[in-house]
């Protein structure tokens, strides 16, 4: 059984939710009178400009309609309700990757808001319904542009600053926008990077829609400007007005889209409203952060993903606490930058992901002592599960045994957390997401939709609504139902089924198993990736690893793991280390796992959030010519490295 670590007896005092007992007792409040509950949680929690008649519309499943009747705004929730307590308090925090500081009050914010809403509605004639899409570095004026499109009842949609111009091209197209917000560039890792360049390829052709492009000048970059077309941010902004009325917003108004990777290939366009999505946001940094009003909590997302729209916007700004935004990476100009900026700005609660832990730990082990990291409460990890070696290095090193970590198990299309401990009151067992907040109905079923057993492996599926969830995909509802509702059935109705694999361990703990699309059928036996490469991480001398299938001709698959190790000092021991890794399996999963390949590499292909490319390593082992666009890959080269290493 796993080391269990209760929390910090001193935190939970002044916890929200103090113990276990709490916790259970508003879980069952929420299973016994479901609307009664979320009805209670939307009056307490948002600032209404017109009451709801109905909590909760299930007439025409599975397109869900929560506090039908509703009037708000977002940037009320987030900015306007605000002002009287807190003008003068920090509610942005930016430093660039050079040093460069801007702190921006809610006052502030809420002036350059309103002056860039006006001028989308003056200049460029956006209105309510109207697609924006924001192309963007991790500057303010991104989260300007965000709020600035909730103000006017704009939809944005933003897409990540290391996309391709294709990949761009494809979202401004799906979405119909008619505005593009840019930059002229930004920095990484001490060097200039160039956004409007691509923007440019992007409306090449057929990108009729978007007449106009906004850019922000960042980094003063000589590039081409497309008269009646191109604008420069910093040249007209202040010629409007920072006073705007917000817009009245339905409850089911669309706040923005976000796309995400599908299976066909083809994006699709992630759609959230507008009263659900900042409820969830603001209730999950309630609980699961146990976020107060002065503190400063850092998320170290890039906004261009969900975790940044939720937890570096809109979820902290509804708190009236202050967010951190980076520019750069948590290595320039050396590892020590993500604990400096800690120790500097005195934060509260940090967010970050399970890759961005092991490579500081690989390349910084020693870096955290160097800092005081004593204003730290919660630690957070997202994205993917944390294995247990690299939680007890930021269990120790950063939370100096004093911090509740947090592993969240959410997905764009949730709007927020789902499965998560609660810092003051859920003992927690590194690798485990622990259990379903409470309001949300989580459980993991096998294909006739029966709850699994203990130590069986099953379908991660939420059975009943909830409000944050995706409300469709953008143009294509046939594919919202086939892709998240086709799948699992409880009590012979379909329900939300995650695309994970998960199991309850023998305390009833949910261990989130990996895609079940990312398997390795071995003889017959199905194996989760997420799981062998939990197992290989405990080697003491593995930083990174990654696991896909190969073909195999007689088990038609087999086990491909490519690993990055800690040291140098290794390299000519792989023979050994190889049977050291699979008599790490065999104890742990059996021989049917057992490695079959093994490849010692210099590094992973991530995207620059961090997010391992599985499928190009997939493609890799199979010998199949690599496709899929490396643009966007943190370091480009490091496929052509691994292809090398391959073909020796």
């Amino acid at each position: 059984m796993s080391q269990i670590f209760e929390p910090n007896r001193d935190f939970s005092r002044e916890a929200r939710i103090k113990n276990m007992c709490e916790f259970k007792e508003l879980s069952l409040q929420a299973e016994e009178n479901f609307e009664g509950y979320w009805d209670k949680m939307a009056k307490e929690k948002i600032d209404w400009f017109e009451p709801y008649d109905t909590v909760l519309d299930e007439s025409n499943r599975p397109f869900y309609k929560w506090f039908i009747g509703g009037k708000l705004n977002v940037t009320h929730q987030c900015l306007g309700r605000h002002l009287d307590r807190r003008k003068n308090k920090a509610a942005i925090i930016w430093e660039g990757e050079d040093g460069k500081k801007r702190i921006i009050t809610y006052l502030q914010l809420y002036y350059r808001v309103n002056r860039l809403a006006n001028l989308m509605k003056n200049k460029f004639d956006i209105k309510k319904g109207d697609r924006v899409i924001l192309y963007m570095p991790m500057i303010p004026e991104a989260a300007f542009a965000m709020l600035a499109c909730a103000k006017i009842g704009a939809i944005h949609s933003i897409v990540f600053g290391g996309f391709s111009a294709d990949a761009l091209r494809d979202r401004i197209i799906d979405a119909s926008a008619k505005l593009i917000i840019t930059a002229d560039g930004a920095f990484r890792r001490g060097k200039p990077y160039m956004l409007k360049p691509a923007v440019d390829e992007a409306l090449k052709e057929g990108c009729e829609c978007c007449k106009k492009v906004l850019i922000v000048q960042r980094n003063f970059e000589d590039i081409d400007y497309t008269p009646g077309r191109d604008y420069v941010y910093n040249e007209i902004i202040m010629n409007e007005s920072q006073h705007c009325d917000p817009e009245p917003m339905d409850s089911e108004d669309p706040l923005f889209l976000l796309y995400t990777s599908g299976s066909t290939g083809k994006p699709k366009g992630v759609m959230h409203s507008s009263a659900g999505y900042i409820l969830w946001a603001q209730y999950t940094m309630e609980h699961v952060f146990d976020v107060k009003e002065n503190d400063t909590f850092w998320c170290t997302a890039d906004v261009g993903w969900i975790t940044g729209h939720t937890y570096i916007i809109y979820g902290p700004l509804a708190m009236g606490a202050t967010t951190i935004m980076y520019e750069g990476t948590p290595t320039f100009p050396d590892t020590g930058r993500w604990w400096k900026m800690i120790e500097e700005h005195r934060v509260n609660q940090f967010y970050t992901a399970p890759t961005a832990i092991r490579l500081l730990h690989k390349l910084g082990k020693n870096e955290p002592k160097k800092y005081d990291l004593s204003s730290l409460k919660v630690l957070g990890t997202v994205g993917e599960p944390i294995n247990p070696d690299a939680w007890m290095w930021y269990y120790n090193e950063i939370g100096r045994k004093n911090c509740s970590i947090v592993d969240t198990w959410w997905q764009t299309e949730t709007g927020g957390h789902m499965i998560s401990p609660l810092p003051g009151a859920t003992p927690i067992k590194p690798g485990s997401a622990t259990f379903p907040l409470p309001g949300i109905m989580a459980e993991i079923i096998d294909e006739n939709g029966n709850q699994t057993p203990k130590g069986e492996k099953g379908f991660l599926c939420i059975t009943k609504p909830w409000p944050s969830m995706i409300r469709n995909i953008w143009g294509d509802s046939d594919r919202y139902v086939k892709s998240y509702f086709g799948d699992c059935k409880k009590d012979g109705k379909s329900v939300y089924f995650s695309g994970d694999g998960a199991m309850y361990d023998d305390d009833g703990y949910i261990v989130i198993t990996g895609r079940t699309d990312d398997v390795i059928n071995v003889s017959g036996h199905r194996l989760g990736t997420a799981e062998i490469e939990s197992v290989l991480a405990h080697h003491f001398n593995v930083a990174e690893v990654a696991v896909v299938g190969c073909p195999d001709p007689i088990k038609g698959e087999g086990v491909f793991a490519y690993i990055v190790i800690k040291g140098e000092d290794s390299i000519g021991e792989e023979i050994e280390m190889i049977q050291e890794l699979n008599a790490l399996i065999k104890k742990e999963i059996g021989n049917i796992a057992k490695l079959d390949v093994v490849l010692f590499v210099p590094g992973l292909p991530k995207t620059r959030s961090g997010k391992i490319m599985r499928r190009i390593l997939r493609s890799i082992a199979k010998g199949e010519e690599i496709t899929q666009d490396t643009s966007t890959l943190e370091d480009p080269l490091i496929v052509d490295k691994i292809q090398n290493l391959v073909n020796c």
